[in-house]
């Protein structure tokens, strides 16, 4: 039997997987010792590899069949898009893709002028404004903090995932439109899809469960 491999995201997300994994009987006390230098975890008894990587990476490792599965923020996924599946909403790390700036940018938006938006999210930012909203816009890759964009004069508003919102009042900013909903999903590699399907289905069936 081969090993079903897992590309988990590093912090929050991988602590929150494996929580729930536990629930459904799949543990790997190697990954608990936290001063493994250890790159791979493997569970033995149920034939499963386990492996942290940073969040963008981790479609790329279930598109290449490096990984079977992965669990990922939506936002990655959106902003990878890979060729995947994506096949469980887990309903944890949950937050929202929004278009936010000063209050005096919301005139901008209704009047369709073209404006400039900074993001660290330039492929779902350019999804929205032209797709949805039919809104030429000019976009501004950032990668440190975007807050600092609209306050500086850099941009007129930014694209950016929000939690509680609270970074953004500090610093005079509100969300002015919502993008989508976000959350950790899991994702499968198409090929180990059909081959391991009796395998992946159950363990998706199981999660759906302690959900």
């Amino acid at each position: 039997m081969r090993y079903l491999t897992f590309a988990l995201t590093k912090g929050r997300l991988a602590s929150k997987t494996l929580e729930l994994l536990e629930q459904i009987g799949i543990t790997c006390e190697e990954m608990k010792d936290k001063n493994s230098r250890k790159l791979i975890f493997v569970n033995e008894e149920l034939k499963l590899k386990f492996f942290l990587a940073k969040g963008p990476d981790v479609p790329t490792y279930v598109e290449y069949g490096a990984a079977d599965i992965g669990v990922v923020g939506k936002d990655t996924i959106d902003e990878e898009s890979r060729k995947l599946y994506e096949v469980l909403d887990l309903g944890f790390g949950k937050c929202r893709m929004c278009v936010c700036g000063p209050t005096s940018a919301k005139e901008l938006l209704q009047h369709q002028e073209r404006i400039r938006v900074a993001t660290k999210y330039p492929k779902i930012a350019k999804d929205y404004f032209y797709n949805k909203k039919g809104q030429t816009v000019e976009i501004i890759k950032l990668n440190g903090s975007i807050e600092l964009a609209p306050i500086v004069g850099l941009s007129d508003v930014i694209v950016d995932i929000v939690e509680t919102g609270a970074t953004l009042r500090e610093n005079g900013l509100e969300v002015l439109e919502e993008v989508c909903p976000l959350s950790a999903r899991v994702v499968v590699n198409r090929v180990s899809m059909q081959m391991e399907s009796e395998r992946i289905t159950k363990i998706l069936n199981a999660l759906k469960e302690v959900l």
